[in-house]
């Protein structure tokens, strides 16, 4: 018997809404079930290489996004002990050309907004706000899935169910409640400010990237270079419900006193409003990806410490791997689809391991301190800019 050509996501974040129009070009039908009643305008700037980017413009998505995102000129790595710039990495044109795609940096609302218009322009996806995932089961003809509205309780009919919802991912727990979150004892301080309220020097089109002794500091252009998105990370506790509350700003100062932090560093943490504290949690290495015709996607099977910038770009790519292996021909019987969604996590879980590894060693790095931070400073400078940049081929080349 057949199986219906429908595919079910559980999450409409980055990866799932990814995963959703990969998989309805290769002809599903697809149901996104997410439990929030809106997409919210919630998280901070993401950094989008090459290997994500090109899945978003092979997607069509390059118009919607031209006026969203910012192409960086470069990345300047600065140094909090040398006071300033080590190095600057040249982006932009160059880059696009080396790659064939932009390296784009965003916020995440505009590129979760520019992913659902193109949903919503689709015949083929029907996005369910206010539903939530609640259960999966086999059925003679595949999958039901099991999800409430309020107090309405519904089920769909699937040949496969993608769970894209995130570190505490239900789904995930439905499969693998063995499989828990870690809190890496790191804590990301966010927030956004107006270009206009820095010297022009400061808001350039570039990410700079502050290293400092047991703290580090992101800041790059968002919103068409209107606002600035900054991160701060910073070893710290965390015994509270959830991942992420409000955070004092003289506390984010304080860590980032002088005369360790110089005023270039300092000023723009002063000029941010309001911060957001986000524990920093990662899932465990060697998660399972698949159960049969359920597979995971994203945070759900490998959230990771963001210090390499991957974390979007690796649910991206697990959006178009899995769309190349679940085709409608191998979606013809529970086997094959178990196959395939095996395939796609065996194919997917070297390149993210490495990643997820190349993450907690970069944050070690950016932490040094005393004759460890001097000696990463001077190897930095004698590796200069192209074979800096060169190191990231491995990540940025990636193609689906």
């Amino acid at each position: 018997m057949a199986l219906p050509r429908t595919i079910v996501i559980a999450g409409a974040g980055i990866g799932g809404l990814t995963a959703a129009l990969a998989l309805a070009a290769c002809g599903f039908r697809i149901v996104v079930l997410e439990k929030a009643e809106r997409l919210e305008d919630v998280g901070a700037g993401l950094q989008l290489s090459p290997n994500a980017s090109r899945v978003l413009v092979e997607l069509g998505l390059t118009e919607r996004l031209k006026l969203r995102a910012v192409v960086p000129d470069a990345v300047s790595i600065m140094s909090a002990r040398a006071g300033g710039e080590l190095l600057r990495m040249p982006l932009g044109e160059p880059a696009a050309h080396r790659a064939g795609v932009p390296y784009w940096v965003v916020h995440r609302a505009d590129l979760q907004s520019a992913l659902a218009g193109a949903i919503a322009d689709h015949p083929d996806i029907d996005l369910k706000l206010g539903a939530t995932f609640e259960d999966v089961a086999p059925h003679a003809r595949g999958l039901t899935v099991v999800h409430r509205s309020g107090t309405i309780r519904r089920s769909d009919l699937a040949s496969a169910l993608i769970g894209a919802d995130g570190i505490w991912s239900t789904v995930r727990q439905h499969l693998f409640p063995e499989v828990q979150p870690r809190f890496s004892g790191l804590i990301a301080w966010r927030g956004t400010l107006d270009a206009t309220q820095l010297p022009k020097e400061y808001t350039a089109r570039r990410v700079q990237l502050w290293m400092g002794s047991n703290a580090h500091l992101v800041a790059y252009p968002i919103a068409g270079g209107r606002q600035l998105n900054v991160v701060a990370v910073l070893p710290g506790t965390w015994n509270r419900p959830g991942w992420s509350t409000p955070g004092d700003p003289l506390e984010v100062m304080e860590a980032f006193a002088a005369p360790r932090w110089p005023p270039t560093a300092r000023m723009m943490l002063a000029a941010v409003d309001s911060w957001r504290k986000w524990a920093l949690f990662a899932v465990p290495d060697g998660c399972p990806w698949s159960e049969g015709q359920v597979a995971l996607l994203g945070d759900a099977v490998h959230a990771m410490l963001p210090f390499a910038a991957q974390g979007a770009g690796m649910a991206i790519e697990d959006a178009a791997v899995l769309a190349r292996h679940l085709s409608i021909e191998a979606a013809e019987d529970a086997a094959g689809v178990a196959a395939a969604l095996k395939q796609y996590g065996l194919i997917r879980q070297a390149r993210v391991r490495k990643v997820q590894r190349t993450a907690r060693q970069q944050g070690r790095i950016y932490h040094l301190g005393g004759p460890f931070a001097l000696a990463r400073d001077l190897a930095i400078r004698a590796l200069g800019p192209d074979r800096m940049l060169a190191r990231q081929d491995w990540i940025y080349g990636w193609r689906p």
